[in-house]
């Protein structure tokens, strides 16, 4: 049963198989974001009541926690399909995780803007130089050498591997990034926003618009890539032809 499912799931390392899919996946994803992030926004800064401390401020949290998250996760899944491709060779791995690089990317700007907006009201700095903070400036750098080495190596097979490396290395920051406040002190930054701990977690009120954007947001990675891992199917494909 195990093995049956394991075929199942490196039949979509076929190229072929993995457009087909995307053609199925790619418009429902694409809704799901849609019909999640922008409700959840909505009702995020419109319909919740102002932090007593914090005022409207905090309700960056609706942008900066799904960003966040993202930002953290798509760098553990490329990773994953990193490892994947040093493994078995699949060029849909590798491509896929090139793809979700500049959405990584993305992410954690949009995560250290807004993080910063919200710091400048609630610490009355725009940066300070504590871990989380710090530990997602690397994450960033990672990123952006992570696209450049993907620019300045001609060779597909070359650049896989060598980004693949790099990827795995940089893995380290992503899971500081997600984990680090567990482990030691975290500085002025709060603790996680999600918790099992009903006193630790946050109101209500923020929680139900929060987890909705969480899948907005999580479903707008998915749709886009989809969408750029096919793009970068169809270049390799004309790049053989040529």
């Amino acid at each position: 049963m195990e093995n049956r499912l394991l075929n199942k799931f490196w039949q979509f390392s076929n190229p072929v198989l993995f457009k087909k899919l995307a053609r199925i996946l790619s418009p429902v994803t694409g809704v799901i974001s849609i019909f999640a992030i922008i409700p959840a926004l909505v009702w995020g800064v419109f319909f919740t009541s102002p932090d007593y401390k914090q005022m409207e401020t905090v309700k960056i949290i609706f942008i900066h926690v799904p960003a966040a998250f993202l930002a953290i996760n798509i760098y553990l899944m490329m990773t994953i399909a990193s490892l994947v491709w040093l493994i078995r060779r699949h060029y849909v791995s590798a491509l896929a995780a090139k793809s979700s690089a500049m959405i990584g990317l993305t992410m954690t700007i949009v995560t250290i803007i807004t993080g910063s907006l919200w710091g400048s009201s609630t610490w009355g700095t725009y940066w300070v130089w504590d871990p989380r903070l710090t530990s997602f400036a690397i994450l960033l750098c990672f990123y952006v050498g992570y696209l450049l080495l993907w620019q300045s190596i001609k060779s597909l097979d070359s650049a896989a591997n060598v980004t693949s490396l790099f990827c795995i290395l940089g893995s380290i920051f992503a899971l500081l990034s997600r984990y680090i406040v567990f482990f030691i002190d975290q500085g002025l930054h709060q603790g996680p926003t999600l918790s099992l701990d009903e006193e630790k977690n946050i109101d209500n009120s923020y929680y139900f618009p929060l987890i909705l954007a969480l899948v907005g947001f999580s479903s707008l990675f998915v749709y886009l890539l989809l969408v750029r891992t096919t793009t970068e199917l169809n270049k390799f494909k004309l790049k053989l032809i040529g």
